[in-house]
């Protein structure tokens, strides 16, 4: 089992990783506090709350330029993302901070025949610039709705920035847009360390470019390692796998696929283009409820049922006329909410997770579905947690979404997210009409690439991921140490995970468990030889103290809705199973010693 130190990678020397480590309770005490001991170690951390160091660089170089002195940038895939950044600081920064604000956009020099190659890529980016005192508004956004820019898609456009291959674009563009193409591979080496001009970059003093020079520059750093023709193609396959209709290992080809095989959603009439891609779960949970604001009323608040991710709630929150929360996802939620309905109230949709997180709670999609049907809203159902590997909750939602830069892709180096339209709701058409005119393809092409070829064995993965889960659930569960432990298997909420398991599905890789004393869960977590760190669904085992992490402002509220500030969430790998058990049954071991890390 590797060792990680503070503030590395997780996995290790991975330029885009996922995660990063935080190897103690302490630690993550101290991430939580701003403390410099941590915050200084950090070379990574998860995408929406740690701003990538190669978008830092882009967004740096930009605000240099292009804002007053001691302005910051924010980077964005398009105009039209950046523009709803802008909106939304100024709709909530005081006047003379939302003043600030300026949107640029850089884009391809097509007028260079050189360049001809890469308009496939749309590479472009978009920036909001701003005052200081006007990032904190503006890191909400980013943070909330997942629309910030990949940082692949930074590093590959900063290189065009210095190369002078992009340049600032002042004219308005249509919102419509072609549907992005990208590489077939990405084979250069990747880092964090671009604070140094590319070596490649050709430019001259007074700012022109020699076309020979530049010719030669877009050959060697772009054109032999790049096929823009397979993006379309890893694109289709990630689709059929998330519909159901492409399982095993299948390498991408180019010729056209055929009609989408049967899948196993349940859900007749499904097409692959009933599913939507997104550069990251969140931002697919934030266009499905930018949608159905866009296709019923925008005056109707939502539902978020079930203990709340944080930034769920803050999309439904944030971005429309608010939420109600029923925070249990019990039956006596259900009778109130069905006692709401009964005496008047309307809602836009109910948003919830199955399972839940990080209680691994289940609710009633049945009866939900029926309250939806007779009281018309929508159900939007994330099943991140239990994958379309183990669950079928498509028939019950009028929208799924996803993920997948979890189990999905597993290798903990890309991010991802899907939503899929239901052809049974009752809002599937209007819900494609709006995608028609609003949906924007910003899922990086490199990003794709990545996520595709993670993503060929997903199947294969998830029945290790499932047995290796039981036997730990096993282990914590006959320890007197352990108070409570949380996983499908046995939660009290069993039958609704049963009334969605598919015949061949297990119960997920996701559990938590909580200590008689918080004691003895500090030293399990710091002796516990596994990665630790932020994020889930990873191929090897990731351990966090979840709780302390997500709600660390507000661990009272949580405790209200019975989930304990000192839980530990394990996140189960395909490590082998005699192996991992082993490396539980140690840690116990150190925490009935109590043995604590400094």
């Amino acid at each position: 089992m590797p060792s990680f130190v503070l503030g590395e990678s997780i996995p290790p020397d991975t330029a885009h990783a996922v995660s990063v480590s935080l190897p103690t309770w302490k630690s993550n005490v101290g991430y939580e506090e701003g403390e410099d001991w941590v915050m200084n170690r950090l070379t990574t951390g998860y995408p929406r709350f740690f701003i990538h160091r190669s978008i830092q660089a882009f967004a740096s170089e930009l605000a240099e330029k292009y804002g007053s002195s001691g302005y910051k940038a924010m980077l964005f895939p398009t105009r039209q993302v950046a523009e709803r950044c802008a909106t939304f600081v100024r709709t909530r920064a005081p006047p003379d901070v939302s003043s600030s604000l300026s949107v640029m956009h850089l884009t391809l020099d097509t007028t260079d025949p050189t360049t001809k190659a890469l308009e496939l890529f749309c590479p472009a980016i978009s920036a909001v610039l701003f005052s200081p005192e006007a990032f904190p508004f503006a890191k909400q956004y980013w943070q909330h709705t997942g629309d910030g820019v990949s940082s692949r898609r930074a590093e590959f456009c900063h290189d065009l920035y210095r190369a002078g291959i992009l340049r600032l674009d002042l004219e308005p563009k249509s919102p419509a847009q072609k549907p992005c193409r990208g590489p077939r591979r990405y084979q250069r080496p990747s880092s964090v360390d671009v604070g140094k001009p590319s070596d490649n970059a050709v430019t001259n003093g007074g700012g022109g470019r020699d076309t020979q020079e530049t010719s030669r520059f877009l050959e060697e750093r772009f054109g032999r390692n790049l096929d823009v023709s397979f993006v379309e193609p890893a694109k289709s396959a990630i689709r059929r796998r998330i519909a159901g209709a492409l399982r095993g290992n299948h390498e991408l080809s180019k010729s056209p696929q055929p009609e989408i095989e049967p899948n196993t959603r349940g859900v007749v009439n499904l097409r692959e283009e009933d599913v939507y891609l997104f550069p990251c779960g969140m931002n697919a949970i934030y266009n499905a409820h930018r949608a159905l604001l866009g296709v019923r009323s925008s005056n109707l608040k939502s539902i978020n049922f079930g203990f709340p991710y944080v930034d769920t709630l803050k999309i439904l929150e944030k971005f429309g006329p608010g939420c109600v929360l029923f925070g249990h996802a019990s039956e006596s939620d259900l009778d109130e909410l069905e006692s709401r309905l009964e005496a008047g109230d309307r809602f836009l949709a109910l948003f919830c997770e199955f399972p839940g997180n990080p209680l691994l709670t289940c609710p009633n999609l049945t009866r939900i579905r029926k309250l939806a049907d007779t009281y018309d809203f929508a159900v939007v159902v994330d099943e991140t947690i239990g994958t379309f590997a183990n669950v079928n909750v498509l028939p019950f939602a009028d929208v799924v979404v996803s993920s997948l830069t979890k189990i999905f892709s597993g290798d903990c180096n890309v991010m991802g997210g899907s939503a899929i339209f239901n052809p049974q709701g009752r809002y599937y058409n209007a819900l494609k009409d709006f995608a028609r005119r609003e949906f924007e393809d910003t899922y990086w092409a490199e990003d794709v690439i990545f996520m595709e070829r993670n993503s060929r064995d997903f199947a294969s993965r998830i029945d290790r991921v499932n047995a290796n889960a039981e036997a730990i659930c096993d282990v914590l569960r006959s320890n007197p140490l352990i108070k409570s432990v949380f996983y499908p298997k046995f939660s009290e909420s069993k039958e609704n995970y049963e009334v969605c398991r598919l015949p061949e599905g297990g119960y997920g890789g996701l559990l938590s468990v909580i200590f008689h004393d918080r004691t003895h869960a500090m030293a399990f977590y710091d002796a516990i030889e596994t990665a630790k760190g932020p994020s889930l669904g990873t191929n090897f085992t990731l351990t966090s103290p979840y709780v302390l992490l997500a709600h660390y402002q507000e661990l009272e509220w949580a405790a209200s809705f019975g989930v304990d500030p000192d839980l530990i969430r394990i996140s189960v790998g395909l490590e082998d199973t005699e192996h991992i058990v082993g490396v539980f049954r140690s840690a116990l071991k150190a925490a009935e010693n109590g043995l604590l890390r400094n």
